[in-house]
């Protein structure tokens, strides 16, 4: 909470540096501490009566309120905003009177959140949480400082700089890399776990619940004293300089670190130099710089979602020790220095030396530690599984080989599911398909089909000028074709058959492959594991995809194959997210070789066959990933694929570069599906 406090105040000091995104567990005040930052804020001049907060020194020129020439000012309290996450786009960015725009030709705004906004805070909770067309509004505006409102050759543009505040929970989800990086800084923030810091925050809210008024009293002469200490740093902040030595500093552990971009270079200069008026200095210091990469760095540093937030600090300390002071350092290292010492050997750039850490490769060349040397059979061949629990056969979880990029699998038909980038939907956004009469308040205008509709009554309205009469009832809204996002339930077979020759390693990089396709196009995923004697939700449905990624990497496997259960089970999870969420349509992915084992005497095969045929009959799109491997092939898989009127692809074939047409045969597949049912309704 100290490291949040910091944030969220230095922002107050210098809102050019950019915001905060604040990540945490549940239950941990993320949003109560980020909504005492209004009462903290100094009061804002504005122009007296502008609905767009311009500055009475420096009005915007193009404000749909202006001219503000010789206009009285006034002082109002910071404002902050907060967007749901489930607002609309009208009242994010405001909208458009368009009947009296067509009739009249006068640009009727009704303001939105992002003019409330503006020279004050937009706080959105669950910002990880906030629909694709929101989150480009957001980058546009973040981006030039202005909002753009276009109706159909009708405009409207007004300045919009804020300080964009967001909470998240990791585990529902993360962000999308463009906006991540308009943060500025970021916070991790977790539940203490000393029991005294506990009692006293119980005891805190309890006193808040009981007396409100006479709580914030109590703390009233610490939040003034607070709050003229933010307006001293404000003032001193154009004195402080950023001297040569802290910039190199900034730029060689930016370089270190191998941000993407400059934006991290300017982001932790504006910080430092916060940092120091903070404290009451004009001149920036090396704690500072540190302070600031720690604040500046973690959230830049990601490759992929699956990539845990965070900064190495001894290798910070390195970097501030080698650039400090007033010298350069000698850019030609001596060619006798160990290349393996401890600045991580040539090339530089912050690579970490190969072999160290818990997730680090074995060099080229050399084997795995789980690899038997040349000629010696592998543990299952001899001395039986590793980390074998008694009786069942279980193997310790192995790593995921590398991912790859995969082919999109598509559901087919037209959907009307939450916006996404996987199959093809009814959305708000997207290309115009048709017009339609609104349903509603009117949010996308067909112009053409308006005009259609109004032109045959002009005479009988006693049109007379050049202008066109419009009445409500001409009015067509555009019928738009985008994407969805689908929910993607992967059944993942970890039995004994499946750990055979490191098969499993395979098999999680391709569902880690596909896990990060579903991170890209917005859905949601779900995991279901079977092995031993029944299948269980490893994972249910959720937007958060590291986690998926997180319950794979630790799925051991061994036992035997309960193919019929985990079909099972998926069907019942499929059953309850139907119930939840019918607008999301699911895409089955099973991964498995197509063996299947029961109970003596019995036919798994033909029983895994009918809990296939279940899927096929509620018409669910699916995938059969094949993972039979050596030179000869029993087919299970695409007996399997058929019996779930889907189609099958080997491990080989899900490669982006290998298959050219899944995505058509999965859609002509699941289109025989499709008529089967609707006969079977029928009949």
């Amino acid at each position: 909470m100290d490291d949040l406090r910091l944030a969220l105040l230095l922002n107050a000091v210098s809102p050019a540096v950019g915001g905060v995104l604040v990540r945490g567990e549940k239950g941990t005040a993320k949003s109560t501490a980020v909504r005492a930052l209004a009462a903290l804020m100094p009061d804002v001049d504005v122009v007296a009566g502008c609905r767009f907060s311009c500055a009475p020194g420096a009005p915007d020129p193009g404000c749909p309120d202006g001219p503000h020439e010789a206009a009285p000012a006034t002082a109002r309290p910071a404002r902050m905003v907060e967007l749901p996450v489930g607002a609309s786009e009208d009242r994010l960015v405001g909208a458009l009177d368009i009947e009296r725009a067509l009739a009249d030709g006068v640009k009727a705004f009704e303001p939105g959140l992002l003019a409330d906004a503006h020279r004050g805070v937009l706080y959105v909770d669950e910002v990880n949480l906030l629909h694709d067309h929101l989150v480009d509004l957001l980058l546009d505006a973040a981006a030039m400082g202005a909002s753009y409102v276009e109706r159909e050759g009708v405009s409207v543009r007004h300045a919009a700089r804020f300080l964009l505040v967001g909470t998240m929970n990791p585990e529902e989800g993360e962000l999308r890399p463009q906006l991540l990086d308009r943060f500025g800084l970021t916070v991790e923030v977790a539940a203490s776990r000393d029991p005294e810091q506990r009692v006293e925050v119980v005891r805190r809210r309890l006193a808040h619940d009981d007396a409100p008024a006479a709580f914030a009293a109590r703390w009233a002469d610490e939040e003034a004293a607070l709050r003229e200490r933010i307006v001293a740093a404000r003032t001193l902040l154009p004195r402080v300089e950023l001297g040569d030595a802290a910039l190199r500093q900034i730029a060689a552990t930016c370089a270190a670190f191998e941000v993407d971009g400059m934006r991290a270079d300017i982001v932790m200069a504006r910080t430092a130099t916060a940092l120091a008026a903070w404290a009451g200095r004009t001149d920036v210091r090396e704690e500072d710089v540190r302070q600031a990469a720690l604040l500046a760095l973690p959230h830049r540093r990601r490759r992929n979602p699956f990539d845990a937030p965070g900064l190495d600090e001894d290798k910070l300390d390195e970097t501030l020790e080698q650039f400090g002071g007033d010298d350069r350092p000698d850019p030609d290292p001596d060619p006798d220095t160990d290349p393996s010492g401890p600045d991580g050997g040539p090339g530089g750039g912050g690579v970490p030396p190969q072999g160290q850490g818990p997730d680090s490769a074995p060099p080229a060349g050399q084997p795995e530690p789980s690899e038997s040397p040349a000629g010696q059979p592998e543990p299952s061949e001899a001395a039986g599984p590793p980390a074998a629990s008694a009786g069942t056969g279980e193997r310790a979880a192995e790593r995921a080989a590398e991912p790859f990029r995969t082919k999109v699998l598509s559901v087919p038909g037209l959907g009307e599911g939450a916006v996404g980038r996987r199959s093809r939907a009814r959305t708000e956004h997207g290309r115009t398909t048709g017009a339609l009469r609104p349903r509603g308040a009117l949010t996308k205008l067909h112009l053409a089909a308006t005009v259609r509709a109004a032109a045959p009554h002009q005479r009988a309205r006693g049109r007379s000028g050049p202008g066109l009469v419009v009445r409500r009832d001409d009015l067509r809204q555009a019928a738009r074709e985008g994407r969805e996002g689908n929910l993607v339930l992967f059944v993942v077979d970890a039995s004994g058959s499946m750990a055979a020759r490191r098969r499993m390693s395979s098999v999680k990089g391709a569902v880690l492959s596909l896990l990060l396709d579903a991170y890209q196009r917005r859905d949601k995923v779900g995991l279901v594991t079977f092995r031993g004697t029944g299948a269980e939700v490893a994972l249910p449905p959720t937007s958060s995809v590291d986690a998926a990624a997180a319950r794979l990497e630790e799925l051991p496997t061994g036992g035997r194959t309960p193919l019929a259960a985990g079909l099972l089970k998926a069907h019942d999870v499929l059953r309850v997210e139907r119930l939840r969420d019918p607008s999301r349509r699911p895409l089955l992915v099973v991964v498995t070789d197509g063996r299947a084992t029961g109970a003596r005497g019995g036919d798994a095969l033909a029983v895994a066959g009918r809990a296939a045929r279940l899927h096929a009959a509620e018409g669910t799109a699916s995938v059969v990933v094949d993972c039979e491997a050596g030179p000869v092939r029993l087919g299970l898989a695409g007996n399997l694929a058929r019996d779930l009127s889907g189609t099958a692809v080997t491990l080989d074939e899900l490669r982006a570069d290998s298959i050219a047409g899944l995505v058509r045969d999965v859609r002509a597949a699941t289109t025989g599906t499709d008529s089967t049912v609707r006969n079977r309704r029928a009949a």
